[in-house]
């Protein structure tokens, strides 16, 4: 199988952990793997593979724990934990689905795969500091859901995922990183730098694919963005925005502005 179709079946594991090794070594592999970027393949039905646990349940029905308790704190890291491990479907899912595109696109992806297993394993690991495994809280389902949205739409995938629903986590882990070092979980603090500094490398891995998919199209970067969160029914970004972060993920000033802009002036979902 060429890499594409590796990472189709990388998505289709049900296990986190045996998924997130299976995805490091497919990585390691990519220089030697054959890869044909136009072959089309044809969609299981098991995808993504996941665990029968954690429960699923809408976004507002998972309910808010304080970190400076231990069982708020693991529901927390299990937040995280449950983030990355959604993150490697999405970019496996980003792998394999789109035919017809560079060579370099598809081991990007692969790529921040790999970093998302990363990060899940690690946050997993802490974890079991705590007593508890990746399942034992309720979580929802968001970011798969633009995923699977988006799936018959390359530049909204692009728009969407990775520079909006990923992107907020440029911005809300300084936060959570401020109420951990004052719970005293300094290996949490630690463990989210490292989540930060990837992350922007996977933002900006989706800018720099959106631009190119929208001058490819004739379109205009920022002015389809609009459309597209109306589209698709994205969810309102809220600030604060982590301007640093966001600048050196190749947002343009002309985005940052759009985004801190009133509601009133944004799209309706904006």
């Amino acid at each position: 199988m060429d890499l594409r179709q590796q990472a189709l079946e990388a998505l289709r594991i049900a296990d986190p952990v045996r998924k997130a090794y299976a995805v490091q070594a497919l990585w390691a592999q990519a220089p030697d793997l054959a890869l044909d970027p136009d072959a089309v393949l044809t969609e299981p039905l098991d995808v993504p593979g996941r665990p029968a646990r954690p429960v699923l349940v809408r976004a507002d029905a998972v309910p808010t724990r304080s970190p400076f308790t231990p069982e708020g704190r693991a529901a927390l890291l299990h937040a995280i934990a449950h983030i990355e491990f959604n993150a490697i479907n999405l970019a496996l899912d980003a792998c394999w689905r789109f035919a017809g595109l560079p060579h370099a696109y598809y081991l990007d992806w692969l790529r921040v795969a790999a970093e998302e297993a990363t990060h899940h394993l690690l946050v997993v690991e802490h974890l079991a500091t705590l007593g508890h495994t990746y399942g034992d809280f309720e979580a929802h389902d968001g970011l798969w859901t633009m995923t699977w949205k988006t799936r018959g739409d390359f530049v909204a995938r692009m728009a969407l995922v990775p520079r909006t629903l990923e992107a907020r986590g440029l911005d809300a882990t300084p936060q959570i990183q401020a109420k951990l070092r004052k719970a005293g979980d300094l290996q949490a603090v630690a463990i989210l730098d490292v989540i930060l500094r990837d992350e922007i490398g996977h933002v900006a891995i989706g800018n720099h694919w959106y631009r190119w998919a929208c001058a490819r199209e004739g379109l205009d970067p920022v002015a389809h963005y609009r459309v597209l969160v109306a589209q698709y029914e994205a969810p309102r970004l809220r600030p604060p925005f982590n301007r640093a972060a966001r600048l050196a993920a190749g947002f343009s000033d002309e985005e940052l502005a759009f985004l801190e802009g009133p509601p009133a002036a944004r799209p309706s979902g904006a």
